[in-house]
C-alpha cells in the first residue's frame, strides 16, 4: 500500500498542505481560514499566516487606542461616557455643577500595619492570666465593629454639606433630607447618637434604615446615594433595633412610676389578682369585662334612672279581668301553648321568606349569557 501524496491533504481558499487529514480539519476551525474564506467570497486573494497575525495584532491595538479614546469618566458625579458628545452634555448639565461644588476629594488612609505583637501593661488588681484570657477573647462575627478614627459630627450624614455645629447640622439634615432624631424627648446623648450613626455610613457603610438587612456597599458614597434615592433618609427605631440604640436613650421618665420617691425602677411589678367569675372579670380599675355571650345584653342602652312600672297585683280591675278569664276556661298552661304557637308561626313565616328569596336568586342564574330565543 503506497502512502499519499502531500498534495491530498490541501485547503483551496488558504493554499497550504498538510501531512494527514487530523491538521487539515483542526485547520478548517481557526480564524486564518475564516478569514481567507471570506476574501474567497469577496474575490480577494488570500493571506499567509504571519500576515494574519500581524492584522490581527494590529486590529487589536487599534480598538485599544480607539476605546481609551473614546471613554470619558466624571469624578465628581462618578459616570463613565462612551462618546466625547455626551460627555460635553454632562459637563454642562446642573447636577455636575453641583457635585463638583460640594466634592471632597477623598483620600485614602493606609493602615500601618505592626507584625510584632504590641505589649499592653496589665492594669493593676488583674492577674496576667486574666488578662492574656481577655486578649485571646475572639469577638463574635456577627457583632460589627467600628473602627477608632474619629468622625466629623458636622458633617450631613447624607451628602457633602458642612454646617458650623451640631444644631446646624441637625437643621440642615431636616430640612433638606426630612431627617429627625425619634423620641427626641428620651434621647439623653444626641451628640453621641450623630457620632455612632456617621460612623455607621463613613466607616460601617450601612443605610441607616436597612440596616444590616439590605444591600451591602463598599463605599460611604453608594450607601448615601441609595438613601438618597430610596427615601431611606432616616433611622430605623423599632423592634430590634431599640436595643441598638439603648446607650442613648433614657425612657424612665416616661414610667408611671417616675415621680414616685424610693420606687425602685428594676423591682418587679406586682399584678393584683383580678376577680370575677367565668362571665365577668373585674379589672384593678374597676371596669368590668363581659363575656361574648352576653353581648346582647351590654350593647342595651337602658336609662337607670327611669320610671318603673309597678302592677298592683290587688287591684279590682285585674282581679276582674282574670275572673273574666278563668270564667271562660284559660289556664297558664294555655298561655304557654299560645306563647310556643307563636313562635312557630313566626319561626315558619322567616324559613319561608327566605326559602323564596333563595329561589328568585337561583332561578335569575339559570341564564348566565345573553342567548337569542328566536331563530328568525
Amino acid at each position: 500500500m503506497t502512502e499519499k501524496p502531500l498534495s491530498d491533504f490541501t485547503c483551496i481558499c488558504c493554499r497550504v498542505a498538510f501531512k494527514d487529514g487530523e491538521i487539515q480539519r483542526l485547520h478548517y476551525k481557526t480564524d486564518w481560514h475564516r478569514y481567507n474564506l471570506k476574501r474567497k467570497v469577496a474575490d480577494l486573494p488570500p493571506v499567509t499566516s504571519e500576515e494574519f497575525q500581524r492584522r490581527v495584532l494590529t486590529q487589536k491595538a487599534s480598538d485599544a487606542e480607539q476605546n481609551q479614546d473614546k471613554s470619558r469618566y466624571c469624578k465628581f458625579c462618578r459616570k463613565s461616557f462612551t462618546n466625547e458628545k455626551a460627555y460635553d452634555n454632562h459637563l454642562n448639565s446642573k447636577k455636575h455643577k453641583d457635585n463638583e461644588e460640594f466634592y471632597v476629594e477623598s483620600i485614602p488612609t493606609t493602615p500601618i500595619i505592626n507584625d510584632a505583637p504590641k505589649k499592653i501593661p496589665a492594669p493593676v488588681g488583674v492577674d496576667v492570666e486574666d488578662a492574656m484570657s481577655c486578649e485571646s477573647e475572639e469577638v463574635d462575627s456577627d457583632e460589627w465593629e467600628l473602627d477608632d478614627a474619629e468622625v466629623d459630627i458636622t458633617n450631613c450624614l447624607f451628602c457633602q454639606h458642612h454646617s458650623r455645629n451640631l444644631v446646624k447640622n441637625l437643621q440642615h439634615m431636616s430640612e433638606a433630607h426630612t431627617f429627625f432624631v425619634p423620641d427626641i424627648e428620651f434621647c439623653v446623648d444626641v451628640k453621641g447618637l450623630i457620632e455612632y450613626l456617621a460612623q455607621k455610613v463613613e466607616q460601617g457603610f450601612m443605610c441607616l434604615w436597612c440596616n444590616e438587612k439590605g444591600k451591602t456597599y463598599h463605599t460611604a458614597e453608594a450607601a448615601r446615594q441609595h438613601m438618597l434615592d430610596k427615601g431611606h433618609c432616616k433611622m430605623l427605631h423599632d423592634g430590634i433595633a431599640l436595643a441598638e440604640y439603648a446607650d442613648f436613650y433614657d425612657y424612665s421618665a416616661s414610667y408611671p412610676d417616675a415621680n414616685e420617691d424610693g420606687v425602685n425602677a428594676d423591682a418587679e411589678v406586682e399584678v393584683p389578682e383580678l376577680e370575677g367569675n367565668e362571665y365577668q372579670l373585674v379589672l384593678p380599675s374597676g371596669a368590668v369585662i363581659g363575656h361574648r355571650s352576653l353581648m346582647r345584653y351590654y350593647k342595651q342602652s337602658i336609662d337607670p334612672n327611669r320610671a318603673v312600672v309597678v302592677v298592683d297585683k290587688g287591684h279590682k280591675k285585674l282581679h276582674k279581668v282574670l275572673a273574666t278569664y278563668r270564667a271562660l276556661g284559660w289556664s297558664p298552661a294555655q298561655q304557654e301553648a299560645s306563647a310556643r304557637r307563636a313562635r312557630d308561626i313566626h319561626y315558619m313565616k322567616r324559613m319561608h321568606s327566605k326559602m323564596t328569596m333563595h329561589l328568585g336568586v337561583k332561578a335569575n342564574k339559570f341564564q348566565p349569557h345573553f342567548r337569542q330565543q328566536v331563530n328568525y
